[in-house]
């Protein structure tokens, strides 16, 4: 029986087919999703913030951060038993969640994990397939390594299959 591998926020997992991998709540945060074709399995990391380096905590929360989270999880999809050279990554979220009158940088948390992401994932040599980002609506999202499709039911606009 195929189960439903949950993603919290700041969380990161896996998921072997036939399983499927999940998470919600993503507004400003961007699901990241990490697959391998062949292998037929696929990771997934909640990100909220774009760089670790504004942590004012001792123990960093790795799968917090775009810039280590994508880290983490390659080691983890590796262990699993997937091929990195196959990777391929889809991404959803990043949305600007609240408008604001002022065009603050700290504010613009959606977009910059967003190009977060992308860079690390650029340095990594790993392509992104299909993308989902910006709005500024709530999503959900769900993967499935066996179709590699990712289901995105977006707040107050339905579902889609990237």
């Amino acid at each position: 029986m195929a189960e439903v591998i949950k993603v919290g926020m700041a969380d990161l997992n896996v998921a072997i087919a036939p399983d499927t991998i999940r998470t919600s709540g993503l507004g400003s945060c961007v699901g990241v999703i990490l697959y391998d074709e062949q292998s037929k399995i696929a990771g997934m990391a909640h990100v909220m913030l774009p760089d670790s380096t504004i942590g004012r905590q001792t123990k960093l929360n790795r799968a917090k951060y775009a810039d280590t989270a994508l880290d983490n999880l390659i080691e983890e999809l590796v262990k699993a038993g997937a091929n990195v050279q196959a990777m391929k990554a889809k991404i959803a979220g990043g949305a600007q969640m609240f408008s604001f009158s002022s065009a603050n940088e700290m504010m613009r948390i959606g977009p910059r994990n967003v190009e977060a992401v992308k860079k690390k994932l650029a340095e990594l040599h790993i392509p992104i397939v299909a993308e989902d980002v910006g709005g500024n609506s709530g999503r959900t999202i769900e993967f499935d390594p066996v179709t590699r499709l990712l289901r995105i039911r977006t707040v107050s606009q339905g579902v889609k299959e990237l």
